[in-house]
Order: C-alpha cells, then sequence, then structure tokens
C-alpha cells in the first residue's frame, strides 16, 4: 500500500497549494461571501490609501446619469476608478415607462456597469462594489460602506472601508411623498427596473383576477382602476403608455373587461407645469380622448384599496402609481455637509463641496450654494449626465496636472466653471403623439411642436441617447416587434 501512501501525500501537497491563493487580500475579502466565515473573522479593512506606484483612485458613489456619465469619461491611464452603488447598472430613465406595459423589455433600460466603464472589470485597482454608502469620513478621506444582500435568508451583510484621492458623490435622490400616510406601503414608484416589474406584474394580476368567476363588479371596477399621482413627464408618460395598453391590447385579449379598465390622472395643480401652455392644453386634450380621467386635487390619505383626497372624496384604485418629484435621500440629509437650498449637497461652480478637501458632488443630490448667486437646477437626466460629463474633465485636468493624489490639488488650475444650458423637454402622450418643447427655460420663446412629428423626433432623440449599440438594437427590435405583434402580457 506504498503507492497509496504516496497518492494520499501528492494529493494534500496538491490541496494546500491549491488553497494558497496568489492574491492574499482578494482571498480574505472572499471569505466573507460565506456567513459561517463571518462569525470567525473580523470584517476585511477594505481598501487602503493608494501607495505611491499605484494610480490614484477615484471613488464614485451612484450609478445614475450622472455617476455613469463621469465614470465613462475618466481617464483610467490616470485613475483608478471605484463604484459604490447597491445596483450594478444604469437605468435609461426617460424610456421605464415603456417597460411596464411590455412596450419594451426590461433589459433594454439596463446597462451593466462594466460595459460603461470597462476598466472595472479589466484593471487591477479597479472595482465596482455592490453595496451601500452608510457614512463619509472627510477628514480621513474614508467611505463606509454595507454590502446589499437579498432577503433575511441570504448571507449577513458586512461593513468595509474605502479610502479615496478623490471622492465623487452622485447618489441621486428618492421619490417625494411629502409625508402623506400609506404612500410608502401601497404605492409604487416608477425609478427603477424593479419597480417596473412590480407595475407590471401588479398591473396583469388584476387583469386576470378581474375575470374570475363570483367577483362582485365593485370589485371587479376597483382591480381596473389604475391610478397615478403627479402630472409630470413620468406620470403622464406612463399614463399614455397605459392608454395605449388598454385601447390596443387589452381590449383585444381581455375583451370580458375592456370596457371596466380607466385610468385616472390625479395633480394638484396643472400637468406639465414646466411645458409651454399650448402643449399643456394639447396633451390634456389628448389624454382625454385617450380614456384617462384628469383630476385635480392633493392626495390627504392612502389606504390599501383606496385613496382619499383633501376634500375627502374616495378613489378606489387596484394599482397605485406615485410619480410626485424627488427628494435628497435619507443619506444626503445625514451628511454633515454644507447643504444648498431644498436640503441638496452645496457645491460651487465647479461643483466642489466648499471647505473639503477631494469632494465633489453631481446629479440630483447636489445643487448650487446660495452664495454662488447660481439657482438650483432641475433633478433631470440631462443636468446630471451634463454634471457628469464635466466632473470627467476636470478630474483628468486635475489628474494630467499632477493633482490627483489626496490633498494635492491646490493651486490646480480649475478652467471654467460649470455651466447649464437647458436643451429643451420631450415627453410622449400616447396614440403615436409626442410634445417637443425647445425653450431653454418657460419665460423664453422657441420651438414647441407637439403631435405625430413630435412622436418621431421623441423615438428618434432617445434612441440615439441610449447608452451602448447592444441596448438602441434591443430598443429598436422591441418597438418593431411591438408594432407588428402587440406588447408582450406574460406575468413572468
Amino acid at each position: 500500500m506504498a503507492w497509496f501512501r504516496n497518492l494520499t501525500k501528492v494529493s494534500s501537497i496538491k490541496s494546500s497549494l491549491k488553497n494558497t491563493h496568489p492574491f492574499p487580500l482578494l482571498a480574505s475579502s472572499l471569505t466573507h461571501f460565506s456567513t459561517e466565515a463571518n462569525k470567525h473573522n473580523q470584517a476585511p479593512p477594505g481598501l487602503g490609501p493608494t501607495r505611491p506606484n499605484e494610480k490614484p483612485r477615484v471613488v464614485v458613489l451612484g450609478t445614475g446619469w450622472a455617476g455613469c456619465r463621469l465614470m465613462k469619461g475618466l481617464d483610467t491611464n490616470i485613475y483608478d476608478v471605484v463604484c459604490v452603488s447597491p445596483r450594478n447598472h444604469m437605468v435609461f430613465t426617460p424610456l421605464l415607462a415603456s417597460t411596464c406595459v411590455g412596450t419594451l423589455e426590461f433589459r433594454s433600460v439596463a446597462e451593466p456597469i462594466g460595459r460603461i466603464q470597462p476598466a472595472i472589470s479589466r484593471e487591477p485597482g479597479s472595482y465596482f462594489f455592490l453595496s451601500n454608502c452608510t457614512a463619509i469620513d472627510t477628514d480621513n478621506h474614508l467611505v463606509h460602506c454595507q454590502t446589499v444582500t437579498d432577503g433575511v435568508d441570504s448571507l449577513d451583510p458586512w461593513k468595509f472601508k474605502i479610502s479615496y484621492d478623490k471622492l465623487v458623490i452622485a447618489l441621486g435622490a428618492q421619490p417625494l411623498t411629502f409625508g402623506i400616510h400609506g404612500v410608502e406601503e401601497h404605492a409604487i414608484f416608477l425609478r427603477e427596473v424593479y419597480h417596473a416589474q412590480e407595475i407590471r406584474r401588479k398591473l396583469l394580476l388584476n387583469l386576470m383576477l378581474s375575470d374570475m368567476p363570483g367577483i362582485s363588479q365593485e370589485e371587479k371596477s376597483r382591480l381596473l382602476h389604475c391610478v397615478v399621482v403627479g402630472g409630470g413627464p413620468t406620470g403622464v408618460e406612463f399614463s399614455g403608455e397605459l392608454s395605449d395598453f388598454i385601447m390596443k391590447d387589452v381590449r383585444q385579449r381581455y375583451a370580458h373587461v375592456k370596457d371596466k379598465i380607466h385610468v385616472t390622472l390625479i395633480e394638484a395643480n396643472e400637468i406639465l407645469s414646466s411645458f409651454d401652455d399650448r402643449l399643456r392644453q394639447y396633451a390634456t386634450k389628448q389624454l382625454t380622448k385617450s380614456g384617462v380621467h384628469l383630476v385635480r386635487g392633493i392626495v390627504k390619505d392612502v389606504k390599501a384599496q383606496k385613496l382619499i383626497l383633501n376634500d375627502g372624496t374616495e378613489v378606489p384604485y387596484g394599482l397605485l402609481v406615485w410619480s410626485t418629484g424627488v427628494g435628497p435621500s435619507p443619506l444626503v440629509n445625514s451628511l454633515e455637509l454644507p447643504k444648498s437650498p431644498g436640503g441638496r449637497i452645496g457645491v460651487d461652480e465647479w461643483l466642489r463641496a466648499p471647505s473639503l478637501q477631494d469632494v465633489f458632488s453631481i446629479g440630483d443630490c447636489s445643487g448650487f450654494l446660495e452664495s454662488t448667486g447660481k439657482p438650483t437646477l432641475p433633478a433631470l437626466a440631462q443636468v446630471a449626465e451634463r454634471q457628469g460629463k464635466y466632473m470627467a474633465n476636470l478630474l483628468n485636468k486635475i489628474g494630467k496636472a499632477g493633482g490627483g493624489r489626496a490633498n494635492s490639488a491646490n493651486g490646480v488650475e480649475l478652467g471654467e466653471p460649470f455651466v447649464y444650458r437647458h436643451l429643451g423637454s420631450m415627453a410622449t402622450i400616447g396614440r403615436y403623439k409626442a410634445l417637443v418643447d425647445l425653450r431653454q427655460s418657460k419665460e423664453s420663446k422657441g420651438i414647441a411642436l407637439a403631435g405625430f412629428t413630435s412622436w418621431f423626433i421623441w423615438r428618434s432623440a432617445y434612441l440615439t441617447r441610449v447608452i451602448s449599440w447592444r441596448n438602441r438594437f434591443y430598443v429598436a427590435i422591441n418597438w418593431l416587434t411591438t408594432f407588428v405583434f402587440g406588447r408582450d402580457i406574460s406575468r413572468i
């Protein structure tokens, strides 16, 4: 049996070599993918300060329009890029409403971060961490993070720290509920892909339940009543997509309930308040013609199956979509940083957090300080994208001037401050019609279009703005198949 003892000895040597990881830091990190390992090992130290022989590190918090445009433009020959976000993709929000009713598939509006900035997948010093930022220590150039896990039956989250040379806060914003009771429990927002998935599943479930034998007429009417709160572009576009879905697909495939399903859009003031008056009137007329019931009122309370307006009117609903604007997230509110009007992180003309070294903020979470004399910019995708592009150029310039390291940018010429020029607004209202408002502000004059031509411009513009050629192909094919075969009504 000597041969067996030799074989055992060789296999044990191979096993010990296999367990010796060539990258100790990675090996120690991987141990934390086991909850059992967490009980016996201390939390990993994370990423320490960069060494002199390493590239400076830019830490980006968030994967929205601003953060992704920044990462796309950063020169990875100068910097290592570390991104921290609870989602590993960017959402093309202008087309998100189309996914709720099957006009587009969900993957058509989601772009993986690794495709936007390939260095995150390839470079040894660049990473993406599926985590939430919990705190920022600006004195020590540290970001505190906690991993994201799925539900109570998954791994326990653990905490780690990341040292940064430059920090860009692009945390975005969260939906505003105005403190109204029941909104977060019963309404569905429309800002993420999982929101659109939830809306689609709920809508199709209600359609199928309403056709069941034995259901009362009152309950059937409630299930088939879709209520949208908020008359901004998102609320109007979703209402238009929903009315199209009802007129073209529900009437064909749910003939028993086709006359009972209806949509109500509730707005406290005028719908599309930032658009030209003529365009608003056109949108109101077209939405009404499409079967959308417009109600002016303020929601006072939201219950499980009905909402109550300020005049006491009760509105039963089967699906409630909440789209009333955005505001600062709890993390942004908790940060001990200068704030602009509205609670956003205050920045100067170069999008820097004043009195802090190497901290910048862009996107919906930032706003100009009152001392700059500039107004707070609207929470729009084009604002965030423009700021991300500007920030990438600014950091590249700082890095080339030798200011990429922590506390080393003093005296570096920053160049021109950030200036935003509004390119106009667009919104689709269903039935192959849209609005295009190319004025730079509400007070200025400019081109304002409505109708089929505007719809064609809307689709063409957004098709070219989709991040990658892969997703442009997906979007074009989805539009074509929907036009030829109708929308997909599978409840998956």
